[in-house]
């Protein structure tokens, strides 16, 4: 199989928020091994996730390094994955952020419930490494190479996170 490198025009940076750390190493091994040219960002919990998203330029106000996609966990400590969705997804300056819930959980409840509040994707995290790593590749690839979100033209919208 012939390896390719994953790139995007913008090289915007992919966030990670993760609170297992065994789930992290496994989630930015095969993020690497994906050869992608974006940054990485990691969040620990929920409250850094928001406060990541929520970085302005001092001089225009436009939000600062958003990402081509998040790949949220649910089980969150400080803010869940659930009220991180929800807020993102209610702030007019960063609600088109793709957010991916990647996460243990298969329980209908928590994909429905990710689905009404605006998540774009909802993925089951696989327990074997080599299905973890193929479904970060197939993740990866669209998110942060194939899907076009709109600009970051939303000056005089950004919200803060209450």
């Amino acid at each position: 199989m012939r390896e390719t490198r994953v790139t995007t025009s913008a090289l915007k940076p992919i966030l990670v928020v993760e609170d297992n750390l065994r789930d992290l190493e496994l989630t930015l091994a095969a993020l690497k091994k994906c050869k992608l040219s974006n940054g990485i960002i990691v969040a620990r919990d929920g409250e850094e996730a928001l406060r990541l998203l929520s970085l302005r330029d001092p001089e225009t106000g436009w939000p600062t390094q958003l990402p081509a996609v998040v790949l949220l966990e649910l089980d969150l400590p400080k803010i869940d994955g659930l009220e991180v969705l929800e807020r993102v997804k209610s702030n007019p300056a960063i609600r088109h952020v793709p957010i991916v819930m990647f996460t243990a959980s298969c329980e209908d409840n928590d994909i429905i419930l990710s689905y009404e509040l605006g998540a774009n994707a909802f993925v089951v995290k696989p327990m074997d490494s080599e299905a973890l790593s193929e479904a970060i590749r197939s993740l990866s690839a669209f998110w942060a190479s194939l899907n076009q979100s709109p600009a970051s033209c939303f000056q005089g919208l950004a919200a803060p996170f209450r």
